[in-house]
């Protein structure tokens, strides 16, 4: 049995909202990252040199804020690609890419991009 018009809406309504924290949560990391590069351009008003620790800290969240935007970029990827599935084939949207069974409106509800019925092992 295919999902249902009420069920085909409310996971593109969580499409649309997981597409809006992932843009969000993209717009803060490259705002931030901005400004801490703007703060860093005008030069460092303290008499104090830079402590090796303080170094290290900012290089940590540099790699950090690399990685959480690299996976916001990932999942908004995908999150376009299962709206473009949504719109073009309401029909098909939510069946198992491998098998072809349905995936559960549980799964989807929490994973609405969701193309397989279950992760990947391995």
């Amino acid at each position: 049995m295919s999902l249902t018009r009420e069920q085909l809406d409310h996971l593109g309504r969580r499409l649309q909202d997981e597409r809006r924290r992932a843009l969000d949560l993209l717009n803060r990391i490259v705002g931030d990252r901005s400004r801490e590069s703007w703060q860093q351009s005008a030069g460092d008003l303290s008499a104090m040199p830079t402590h090796p620790a303080d170094i290290g800290t900012d290089t940590m969240d540099a790699e950090l804020d690399a990685s959480n935007a690299t996976r916001a970029s990932r999942e908004l990827a995908e999150i376009d690609a299962a709206l473009e599935r949504l719109h073009d084939d309401p029909a098909q949207f939510g069946r198992c890419e491998r098998t072809g069974v349905e995936i559960p409106i549980a799964r989807l509800d929490i994973i609405p991009w969701a193309r397989t019925c279950e992760e990947p092992t391995g």
